[in-house]
């Protein structure tokens, strides 16, 4: 028994190493919390189960004790013992502040009237809803009186997609980056005080055994992006469901390419996705933002029947003390990496709308 449980924690820990993009193996980037559980009970239990002055069984507490430190190894920056990677804001001006929702909705789900009040509670500058068809627009439209400016997408596969914004947005433009079906937005948000921010909402699908045998889709589509807002000098924020954990190979490629910084570092994982399963969630909804910003706070808010949890994140220009935050920092592997991922798609950074500021 601890021989089998040793050697799936084994597969488990070293497949994902690998750069095959197969969902059977990316998945594996999904549950390393659960899988470093999983270790830390089998390593509790082998005292107790096995000869300790047996080799094998030395060397299977070995193993055991390998796969726990290096899948801890990446969850350890989503622990509230890790230090901060973005600051926390200090300046009160309203006027330099935004507050954005990100929910994905689950297209059948009937409870509209929970996310309304959500948001009617909460009163984020901005909104932006995943799995949104004509029946959720059609109830989300009554908050246009207090959310004059919005992009609409409804969609019955899954990917519709809709912002909602009480700032002005300029520049907007619906893409379909990497596949026929499935939209990104692309706008510039106007604070109070009229700075200008370049803000990118995404929905890539998933590697899975019912929607793509690879994660090359949705490889190409965070790699576009980030290679897009790099090096820019105009405040950035990417935000939506990215079907990818934070402590996944491509989503820490997509931070060192596009030098944008991940709020929940230091703060926790505040995952969103499953809902309805506490023992099976990890952190499925992002949002990252370049280092014009501090954060106010982040927040997972309650579930509204969907099978994703709403998150909340407000953050405040501070170019000052922004600049003095560090994310990840690519070389040349992760460039020559992440245009091998982008040449797999018929996609280039040319096809990413720029709003300019």
């Amino acid at each position: 028994m601890i021989s089998t449980l040793v050697a799936l924690l084994v597969v488990a820990t070293l497949l994902p190493l690998s750069k095959h993009t197969e969902w059977w193996v990316r998945d594996l980037d999904f549950p390393r919390l659960q899988i470093a559980v999983l270790a830390l009970l089998v390593l509790i239990a082998e005292p107790f189960l096995l000869d300790l002055s047996d080799l094998t069984s030395d060397v299977l507490v070995a193993l055991t004790a390998a796969c726990l430190l290096y899948q801890a190894w990446w969850i350890f920056p989503y622990l509230r013992i890790y230090p901060n990677e973005v600051k926390s804001a200090v300046i009160s001006e309203a006027t330099e502040r935004i507050r954005i929702l990100t929910a994905n909705v689950l297209t059948p789900n009937k409870n509209i009237d929970g996310l309304i009040a959500l948001i009617r509670e909460h009163r984020p500058d901005v909104f932006v809803t995943l799995e949104t068809d004509a029946r959720w627009q059609e109830r989300l439209d009554t908050l246009e009186e207090e959310y004059q400016y919005s992009m609409k997408c409804p969609l019955d596969n899954l990917y519709g997609m809709h912002v909602y914004s009480r700032l002005p947005l300029e520049d907007s433009a619906i893409q379909f980056l990497v596949e026929d079906d499935i939209p990104s937005m692309h706008a510039l948000v106007v604070l109070p005080s009229g700075r200008k921010v370049r803000m990118h909402f995404l929905h890539p699908a998933p590697p899975s055994p019912t929607e793509h045998d690879e994660s090359t889709e949705r490889d190409a589509e965070l790699l576009v992006v980030a290679k897009s807002v790099s090096g820019l000098d105009t405040p950035v924020i990417v935000a939506g469901d990215l079907n990818d954990v934070a402590w996944s190979r491509t989503t820490r490629l997509f931070r060192k390419i596009s030098g944008l910084l991940d709020p929940r570092v230091g703060r926790g994982m505040f995952n969103t996705f499953h809902a309805d399963y506490w023992f099976l969630r990890w952190p499925l909804d992002h949002l990252f933002h370049s280092r014009h910003f501090t954060l106010s706070f982040i927040r997972r808010l309650p579930s509204f029947g969907s099978d994703h949890f709403p998150v909340l994140v407000e953050l405040v220009y501070d170019r000052v003390r922004g600049a003095e935050q560090e994310g990840l920092v690519a070389d040349e592997d992760d460039h020559a990496l992440a245009d091998e991922k982008i040449a797999a798609e018929p996609v280039t950074v040319d096809d990413v709308h720029e709003p300019q500021a």
